[in-house]
């Protein structure tokens, strides 16, 4: 049977040792901004992956940045490309992503995680850090940007993003996860009141505005949405996340759907490979590993509402073309997502 390793701890704390190198267009730790060089190492399941590919896809870096796709389960030491033929990354040539970040030359000892980076000119991971990863790309590859690709980090507004980014984080983004792997009693109520305290604020701030900050998507809308697009699926049962379902929750539901129809958003979302990474590999959680058939992902089709809010997707820019070949998700019942108001 294969290791999956633990994951429940007395108190939840996230390992953040993650490498800090930068790909930048100066090339100032070495690594220059190239097209052709890199590949971005993902899981459709990772919700910290997701965001990687979300704002590669609005901004329209697929030709310049290719993208290998682990499968949705792994063992306790590495994602592996199952998914690809005979089991090997074909442009990587490798099977497992630790591949790639055991050839650093600097022993990284830190678990395998996605995204990561890796340099297909010496194979090696440059880097796994996925806060820095997505503001890299709106500010570091805009020379290979789409034409009409939107501003994600508009330099005026960067400070409000990052305070919000940031509370999202502690308390949404990493609140599930310290709900689900907590070990005692007191600290898994303690992470519960915290993140329905803070998907409280922020319905009352979306109440009033489309998006988190300002009139167009920003970064604070990304990292917030990986997270609630995986709630109902997973974090409301798996990680007993369970005072209301984001279905329940209606003005969260209203500005999730109307992110997911969005191009870039619901086309970069895989339910199958989310459920069965979170119901698979946390085996300490949910012994039996039965993946749930539900919830109907249907209802993330249906109508919001939220143009009445003002607001656009891509203010002066337009949404993203065709996924690109080979990256194509499973499309959920009825059409797939068009082009945000």
């Amino acid at each position: 049977m294969v290791d999956q390793g633990t994951y429940v701890e007395e108190s939840y704390k996230r390992d953040t040792r993650y490498i800090p190198t930068r790909i930048t267009a100066d090339g100032r730790d070495g690594f220059p901004v190239e097209p052709g060089r890199y590949r971005l190492a993902v899981s459709r399941a990772c919700p910290w992956a997701h965001r990687s590919t979300i704002v590669r896809r609005l901004l329209g870096l697929e030709p310049v940045l290719s993208m290998a796709v682990a499968g949705p389960t792994h063992d306790a030491d590495s994602w592996t490309f199952d998914l690809d033929p005979g089991g090997v990354d074909p442009v990587l040539g490798i099977p497992r992503l630790k591949d790639a970040y055991e050839a650093r030359p600097d022993g990284y000892k830190p678990g395998v995680t996605v995204p990561a980076i890796v340099d297909t000119t010496t194979g090696q991971v440059v880097t796994n850090d996925f806060p820095q990863i997505t503001l890299d790309f709106s500010t570091q590859w805009t020379q290979f940007h789409r034409e009409g690709a939107p501003d994600l980090y508009p330099e005026a507004l960067r400070s409000e993003i990052d305070e919000v980014a940031e509370l999202i984080y502690q308390d949404v983004n990493n609140g599930v996860y310290r709900c689900g792997f907590a070990g005692k009693q007191e600290s898994y109520e303690k992470a519960y009141d915290r993140l329905f305290s803070r998907l409280d604020w922020l319905s009352e701030r979306l109440s009033t505005q489309r998006y988190l900050v300002g009139d167009t998507i920003t970064e604070a809308d990304i990292r917030l949405f990986t997270t609630l697009v995986r709630f109902d699926a997973v974090y409301h049962g798996h990680f007993k996340c369970n005072r209301s379902k984001l279905s329940e929750m209606p003005v969260l539901w209203a500005y999730a759907r109307d992110l997911f129809q969005t191009p870039g958003f619901g086309d970069t979302v895989n339910f199958e490979h989310i459920k069965s990474h979170y119901y698979e590999v946390h085996l300490d959680i949910n012994p039996t590993g039965i993946v749930p058939k539900g919830p109907d992902p249907s209802g993330w089709l249906t109508a919001h509402g939220r143009e009445e809010l003002g607001g656009s997707p891509f203010g002066t820019g337009t949404p993203p073309g065709a996924v690109a070949e080979g990256e194509e998700v499973p499309p959920l019942t009825g059409s797939q997502p068009n082009a945000g108001a």
